[in-house]
Order: C-alpha cells, then structure tokens, then sequence
C-alpha cells in the first residue's frame, strides 16, 4: 500500500500503532485486517498474531509498533460551503499534510480542501503524521480553481507581501489557501484570492526566508479562532 495506485486499486491504506488504529475503528472505519504481535489486540474477528519479525518485514516504519491495520478507504465526501475552511495548492511533503490535518482537527476545521496533485492523505507518511486526525478531517481532493471560483466565501492567501494577519479584521467564514512548499501559491489561484495576508518577521537581521507551511498554517488558523473567539 505504498504506492497510491495500490491504495486505489484496492481501496484501502494502511495505519500503524494501538492509539492510530483506534482512532479509525472509533470513527466508524471499515477495518480489512488487523496484525499484531500483542494478544489483547486479538478481540477483533480479523485480528492475526504474527511475530515481531512478520511485523516488521510488512511495517512502513523504522521502529515497528505492535501492530498494523488495514481499512477501507472511505468514499470522498463533499461538504457544503460553511465556517472556515483550508485549502491546499500543491503541497507536497507528506509531514507537512500530516501535520496540517492535525492543526485542522484542533482547531475544529472539519473540512480540508486539496488540489489534485496535494500528496495522498492514505500515504503512510501522512496517515502516521496525523495521530488519527485523519479520522475526523473530511479530505476532499477536487479542481482547486474550479471549487474557489464557484465558492461564495471570502478567500484568504498566504503571501510574504501580504498584509500582516495581526491586523486584519478575519471573518468566521471564510477558506484560507496555504501554497507549495517551494512555489507558493500558483497564479490561477491567486487571481482568485480576495485577501492577502502574511505573517510578518520579528527577527532584528530579517534574513529567515520563509515559514514552513505547516508552522504558518498553525499560527494563521490560531489567528483566525483567536478574533472568532473574542468577538
């Protein structure tokens, strides 16, 4: 299940670790297959006990945890335009993802908006850098250009030009568009975005380049509840 077409082809993705597996078994997951070395794991109908070494030789991590999950790849949701919503162009480090689902879960974002090309959301990688985050974040991979241009909300960018977060007026409802890691946020989108914003530099040299898009993501969605919260 490493490669997305496998993931296709089959339908399912792969989880690692009691707490992630719960996490998906909670929230209603379709559980294909469950391996583990630990026998209190063995109370599912399709629980296997294999040894540490099985374990290990079919565990996408460096350190294998007791056990590992196979689930159904729910069908993509699509959610009506509501409340504040992310929106991803192009991201595609599988970390970044991760964490950027779990800044959507903890900050009560229920829906997370990907360009087709955003790295799969079922890659390990990502689902093991979610902590079981993924389970109650709807991620929708859809025409990113198309789906802002039909969209009534207000759309926010990130830009190093933009005018600082600090100082806008940010509105409850709204989609906030985080770029590629390396490009930023691609022309077709930004022509499509109402409001720029930036997180401005402290730093006395102003020599740092630029924010990784998960730590800027996390500081602007805080901003964004921290004036919903006090209005």
């Amino acid at each position: 299940m490493l490669q997305k077409k496998q993931r296709d082809k089959h339908a399912c993705f792969v989880a690692e670790g009691p707490k992630v597996v719960r996490e998906f078994i909670t929230a209603g997951f379709t559980l294909r297959q469950l391996f583990t070395t630990d026998t209190e794991l063995l109370s599912h109908p399709t629980a296997s006990l294999i040894a540490e070494h099985e374990l290990s030789s079919i565990s996408y991590l460096t350190t294998p945890n007791i056990c590992l999950a196979i689930f159904a790849i729910p069908t993509q949701k699509h959610l009506p335009d509501s409340r504040l919503k992310v929106a991803l162009d192009g991201i595609r480090d599988p970390g970044n993802l991760g964490t950027i689902i779990r800044l959507c879960d903890w900050f009560g974002i229920s829906s997370l908006l990907c360009s087709k090309d955003t790295v799969d959301c079922y890659n390990p990688k990502v689902v093991q850098a979610t902590m079981g985050s993924l389970a109650r974040v709807n991620v929708e991979y859809l025409d990113l250009e198309e789906a802002l241009a039909n969209s009534e909300l207000p759309i926010y960018g990130t830009f190093m030009d933009g005018d600082s977060v600090y100082s806008n007026a940010l509105p409850e409802q709204a989609i906030l568009v985080m770029g590629n890691e390396a490009n930023g946020i691609r022309p077709n989108i930004e022509s499509l975005i109402s409001q720029r914003i930036s997180i401005p530099r402290f730093g006395a040299l102003q020599a740092t380049e630029s924010l990784n898009v998960a730590t800027a993501t996390a500081i602007i969605l805080s901003e964004f509840k921290r004036v919903t919260v006090t209005k």
